[in-house]
């Protein structure tokens, strides 16, 4: 599940670009959006604004879901507008594609509760429950004070796995037998997370297929 950073993209653009997307992959496109950051200099690399964030990001946000939910959007901001902007064509689920958004703080997270079907997150350090439980309690109470019951947002993990790796190997790779891989997934699922971002390396075919068990235990738990 890619999330695309906003920050470097003209909002208008990324929604219609969300919508094409729906339609070419017949309804089937889950858009993860997130504010983008400077690490490690690729909006310096290709002479793009690094700056203000978030505040670039709550602005593309009143125009992206606008955009997608209603199909119009008129907004003026100090980095971004969208003047009368319709959506059209649209896609196979107007005003229905399921928008993600990523942060793993509490910004990202708010952002998420205001206007997202799915939060994610992402593993840093360790890809165990001690790091990561505590940001569905973080999330919940964002939800509290929004005013949004916290069963309605999907609460999502992305991860770092290599199934030809040994356990324990990296802390921050899910790794080792497809046993271990899914026993430490359910973990996660345990602790309050709905699904899980399955970043796999290497990046072969033979390392997708190695996962192929995983899937089923995880699902037969």
């Amino acid at each position: 599940m890619p999330v695309l950073p906003a920050l470097h993209r003209n909002p208008g653009i990324i929604a219609k670009t969300a919508e094409t997307l729906d339609e070419i992959s017949g309804g089937r496109f889950v858009f993860g959006l997130g504010a983008g950051h400077e690490w490690p200099g690729q909006a310096h690399a290709f002479g793009l604004p690094g700056e203000s964030v978030f505040a670039r990001f709550g602005e593309a946000l009143e125009i992206i879901v606008p955009l997608i939910r209603r199909g119009h959007a008129d907004f003026e901001g100090s980095f971004h507008a969208a003047r009368d902007l319709p959506q059209a064509p649209r896609g196979p689920r107007p005003g229905s594609i399921p928008l993600l958004i990523g942060g793993n703080g509490p910004k990202g997270q708010r952002y998420a509760v205001r206007h997202a079907d799915v939060w994610s997150g992402y593993v840093e350090e360790r890809a165990d429950v001690d790091e990561i439980a505590p940001r569905i309690a973080s999330l919940e109470a964002i939800c509290a004070e929004e005013g949004r019951d916290p069963a309605s947002i999907g609460r999502s993990i992305g991860v770092l796995v290599n199934p030809f790796m040994p356990a324990g190997e990296r802390p921050n790779v899910l790794s080792g037998t497809p046993e271990e891989i899914a026993r430490r997934l359910s973990a996660f699922r345990d602790a309050g997370y709905t699904q899980a971002e399955l970043m796999f390396g290497p990046g072969t075919l033979e390392a997708l297929e190695a996962l192929a068990p995983v899937v089923g235990l995880v699902g037969a738990d």
